[in-house]
């Protein structure tokens, strides 16, 4: 599973559709509104690096509302779930 962290800037009135609408794309699997530079956060899990071009640039790009996305693909996930299952298999 590839997963990607899109940063997304969105036009202030609609951050609430555009923030419904992309969580409705297949492919997205969390949106988070947040404080910072950018107004949306989405998570895209897919399965081909490919699939990224139809979820990111084909359909949360062209959300209404949206003004412009950031993409950072993920090499490795870290987490404090995955860390103890390592840990209990005796991996170091």
């Amino acid at each position: 599973m590839i997963t990607a962290v899109v940063m997304i800037d969105a036009e202030a009135h609609l951050i609430p559709e555009a923030a419904q609408a992309i969580a409705n794309v297949p492919g997205i699997a969390e949106v988070y509104s947040v404080t910072g530079e950018v107004d949306l956060i989405a998570i895209a899990k897919v399965r081909r690096h490919e699939d990224l071009a139809e979820v990111i640039a084909n359909r949360v790009s062209k959300t209404a509302g949206v003004v412009s996305t950031q993409t950072f693909i993920a090499f490795q996930t870290f987490s404090a779930e995955d860390l103890a299952e390592a840990y209990d298999l005796g991996l170091e």
